[in-house]
């Protein structure tokens, strides 16, 4: 069986990138996109095709540029299978058949979040997408129709997907390759990994670490260029306390290695879809401190860190509570990682493609 995946594009890596490139390596199969900026970073002997670089120059540009250039992909001749990732790429659905969709999300900015999306906006913008994202999120929907079965990545996302397109879906967690880490220490900084987007609500690690003078925040994570990302990393570069640092995107290596010293990591999404690090940095015998909202109720538990509300304090006094002794949580911390482990996510991915197929 020949199999393609269509995933949006690679600019800035996060999660939904390493997952694409683990979906096309335990199938086999081809990856097929647009932008390819960051793909050496996680290649690894994958066949990638690209559609040619998507337009970013106005609002909504670089969506609506992958939207067109996925529509009108046909490789229904070359392929025998296909998958999509993302949340662009599944408007190649109507001619690549038979497929599924690992769906990260509905994009958030069209159903869950749009109201948040539209007040953050400039006053030009917001009223350019109050004219296209109506007409855009119906295309999206007619777009998901035509998509033969759909996984959802946690409970969080199944329920948006249930709300929003009204199609029922299958949950496969995404992995952890628990393999890749390993311990060192617990050193004398926290962590924090994600995209440098506002969802990911960075200024409130800052807001918290503001209240933990004796404590350290290292933050790693890139952002894709562009006038609203570029705006918000200079806010977050002005508003830096002296214990906190933010070194943008690092090597796998480095990483890695960030995650076996650091004390614990903190995560404050908003109503994250599932999120990759905390399991990452509980692999590592870490223990987590998250908001007590969307994915991460479904990987932190008492025994691995703590769940607390979206505001400095309550995560301040976690993190401090945690620092007197991080090394209680750090076998219950490796087993809960165990359990998202890569060859449990090969298992399922290869027994549903065969399913459909």
């Amino acid at each position: 069986m020949k199999i393609a995946l269509f995933h949006d594009y690679f600019g800035s890596i996060g999660g939904g990138d390493r997952v694409a490139f683990d979906i096309a390596k335990i199938l086999d199969a081809d990856i097929i996109t647009t932008d390819t900026d960051a793909v050496n970073a996680l290649n690894n002997g994958v066949n990638v095709k690209s559609l040619g670089n998507t337009i970013n120059s106005f609002p909504f540009s670089k969506q609506l540029s992958a939207t067109g250039k996925f529509y009108f992909s046909n490789f229904s001749e070359r392929y025998d299978f296909f998958i999509f990732t993302g949340s662009w790429s599944h408007y190649a659905a109507h001619y690549n058949t038979p497929n599924l969709w690992y769906c990260y999300t509905p994009v958030r900015q069209f159903y869950d979040l749009y109201d948040v999306s539209i007040n953050r906006m400039g006053f030009v913008k917001r009223q350019l997408s109050r004219l296209i994202i109506p007409g855009y999120r119906i295309l999206d929907k007619r777009s998901v129709r035509k998509i033969d079965r759909i996984v959802a990545i946690s409970y969080t996302v199944r329920n948006r997907i249930s709300l929003y397109y009204d199609r029922e879906a299958t949950i496969i967690y995404p992995p952890v390759d628990t393999s890749k880490f390993y311990y060192k220490e617990y050193g004398d900084f926290w962590l924090s990994v994600n995209r440098l987007y506002p969802e990911k609500r960075i200024d409130l690690q800052i807001e918290s670490f503001k209240q933990l003078p004796d404590e350290r925040l290292i933050i790693v994570g890139g952002y894709a260029r562009g006038y609203h990302q570029d705006r918000y990393f200079k806010s977050l570069e002005k508003n830096l306390p002296p214990n906190v640092e933010i070194l943008g995107e690092v090597p796998e290596s480095s990483l890695l290695d960030l995650y076996a010293k650091c004390k614990g990591l903190v995560c404050t999404a908003l109503n994250e879809d599932f999120g990759l690090t905390p399991l990452e940095a509980m692999a590592s015998g870490k223990p987590v401190v998250a908001v007590k909202e969307g994915g991460f109720c479904e990987t932190v538990t008492n025994d691995t860190g703590m769940l607390v509300a979206a505001n400095s304090r309550e995560i301040s006094d976690a993190i401090r509570v945690i620092s007197v002794d991080p090394s209680q949580y750090r076998e219950s911390c490796k087993l809960r990682a165990a359990e998202f482990d890569f060859s449990i996510f090969k298992e399922k991915m290869r027994e549903m493609v065969n399913e459909i197929y």
